[in-house]
């Protein structure tokens, strides 16, 4: 009965009127982005920092929210029609969506991908209600050891966003980047000046706003306008609804890919590409007819969309009630909150109730809008793509600039915009991936401090890492989080080369 009088509580802030116009801006926004090949959710997300400066955090992290989901929602448009993924959770919804759109069935695969993708939001919110104050509780009673630990285990889900042991080392490097720039400025403790190099301007060091439009929007313009070959869209005609048949099949797989995905999301590194793969290849192991698969299976779009929007909402969980994103947009949301001088962890809910339950209301709420969009709008928004990359990279440049200089007043912020996205595209260029550098900008201040208080606490001594049962837990997690790619990758490619040698003896 508690949780249904704060769920309440939670729907009367959202339906605010301001909280509801947010909503709807954040959804809407985040559908037309997710439509745009080459942008995503965090890069949507970290553009719309600079607006949510004077607004209440509630509205902020509503909004946000809102684009989030709204990108996770729009990716399988151009997955669907174009062949390309607006975002790469949408990579999946390629396989099958263009098949079925070039089988004259765009209508049908993009209504199951938004109906999969409002189911599979609707259970992650549910779940999402019912785990994470229990979780908070859990976590409520952690010391600085605990937190350390914690921050280490988030630091070392950069694995998840590696494939092979090769990437996951790039992954290593480009946190350790950010380690490197979170130490820029003045330490908390001693006010030491710290790789300042006599620049005043850099004495509260590099901002989380400043590095986050850096590498998610200035290097997706500079990378974007050097792409020229564009993918044949198919044209969506008929309904844009699927059929009867087409929702039977797609049924169960929509309910399994948005449990599947959620519980993977909450799984910090994980993602929503990982949780898409994966929901693909169980549901095709499943099918009485997997050879279908790759051709035009319904379910090949069902569980896929469902298991990445699963996984956006499961992300939100470890964000919330430990402090822990669970994705690379949730990295940004993280420093977003303590933008607005919130500290997430086990005391954000029991001390900012309001902020929570609105945000779960408001997570209800931009759910039935964004359906309602996706179905009937469709058509609108696919005349999106008909925008010339000429009138869009520069608009999305100049709102970056805007932005930053906004924040500060300081032309300085300016250079470091335009040189960390330099930096940023010789990253890319080189494999490098830039959510890492974002996140250990984040967590490293914070990982510093507690480390310093867990060694306070006992006089010089660092075996209290280890003998605090909790946080040895937590740091064996993450050494199985930091080695369980490679082995994984050694492991494949062994069984690769087997294959290969036994077709080579057969032939």
């Amino acid at each position: 009965m508690e949780i249904l009088q704060l769920l309440a509580d939670g729907f009367a802030a959202a339906l605010q009127p301001t909280n509801l116009l947010f909503a709807f801006l954040g959804v809407l926004a985040g559908t037309v982005v997710g439509v745009l090949p080459g942008l995503g959710p965090i890069s949507a997300v970290a553009l719309l920092l600079p607006v949510t400066f004077n607004l209440d955090p509630l509205a902020a992290m509503i909004m946000m929210a809102g684009v989030y989901n709204g990108a996770m929602y729009g990716g399988s448009t151009t997955s669907i029609l174009l062949n390309t993924p607006g975002e790469s959770s949408s990579v999946v919804a390629t396989l099958d969506g263009y098949q079925l759109a070039r089988q004259g069935r765009a209508g049908s695969a993009l209504g199951v991908a938004a109906i999969g993708s409002w189911i599979a939001a609707t259970l992650g919110i549910m779940l999402m209600m019912l785990m994470s104050p229990t979780l908070a509780r859990w976590a409520i009673g952690f010391q600085p050891a605990e937190y350390a630990a914690l921050m280490i285990l988030g630091l070392t889900t950069v694995s998840g966003f590696a494939e092979d042991g090769a990437t996951m080392i790039k992954a290593l490097i480009s946190m350790v980047l950010g380690l490197m720039l979170g130490t820029v400025g003045r330490d908390l403790q001693t006010g030491t000046l710290r790789f300042t190099f006599g620049n005043p301007s850099l004495s509260d060091g590099i901002d989380f706003l400043v590095l986050s439009l850096a590498l998610f929007a200035v290097t997706e313009v500079l990378w974007e306008a050097g792409e020229t070959v564009m993918a044949q869209r198919v044209v969506l005609k008929g309904s844009v609804y699927p059929t009867r048949d087409d929702l039977r099949r797609a049924a169960i797989p929509m309910l399994r890919g948005g449990l599947l995905g959620f519980f993977l999301g909450i799984l910090p590194g994980v993602g929503a590409s990982t949780s898409s793969f994966i929901s693909y290849g169980l549901e095709r192991s499943l099918s009485k007819n997997p050879e279908k698969f790759g051709k035009g299976a319904i379910e090949g779009v069902a569980g896929p969309e469902a298991a990445n929007n699963g996984a956006a909402i499961g992300a939100m969980v470890p964000l919330l009630t430990l402090g822990l994103p669970g994705s690379g947009t949730t990295a940004v949301m993280l420093g977003a909150l303590m933008m607005f001088g919130l500290q997430p962890g086990p005391l954000l809910i029991p001390n900012h109730p309001e902020l929570f339950w609105g945000l779960i209301a408001s997570l209800y709420l931009g759910n039935i809008l964004l359906l309602m969009l996706n179905l009937p709008m469709v058509r609108v928004f696919v005349k999106i793509l008909d925008v010339p990359k000429a009138l869009l990279l520069p608009l999305i440049l100049v709102l970056s600039f805007i932005g930053v200089y906004a924040l500060s007043n300081n032309p300085f912020d300016l250079y470091l915009l335009l040189g960390l996205g330099l930096l940023g595209v010789v990253l890319r260029a080189f494999g490098f991936p830039p959510a890492p550098m974002v996140l250990a900008l984040v967590l490293g201040p914070m990982l510093e401090q507690t480390i310093r208080q867990a060694l306070i606490i006992s006089r010089g001594n660092p075996a209290i890492f280890v003998t605090r049962p909790i946080s040895a837990v937590i740091l064996a997690l993450s050494v199985v989080a930091l080695l369980a790619p490679t082995v994984v990758a050694r492991i494949r490619n062994k069984r690769r080369s087997g294959k290969e040698n036994a077709h080579a003896n057969l032939g």
